[in-house]
């Protein structure tokens, strides 16, 4: 039988715990800092159809009879 009050077990008793208490800081400032990097570019890349309209007709990729009905078609949305 084995005693385990003898010290021999102790020594990585306070590994495990450090190293599990490591891993949930990381974990969490992980998901902290993607969570601030992926809000900040969402919203710097989102524009509504009516903008993204705008952008082809004024680039010239879309003829005015194109852009009238598309534009008819957003606002009818």
């Amino acid at each position: 039988m084995m005693n385990y009050s003898d010290g021999y077990y102790f020594g990585w008793g306070w590994f495990l715990w450090v190293a599990f208490i490591f891993l949930m800081f990381s974990s969490f400032g992980n998901w902290g800092y993607s969570y601030r990097a992926h809000r900040k570019f969402d919203s710097l890349s989102q524009k509504d159809a009516a903008a993204i309209l705008n952008e082809r007709y004024a680039a010239g990729k879309l003829t005015r009879e194109q852009y009238l009905e598309m534009k008819s078609d957003i606002a009818a949305a």
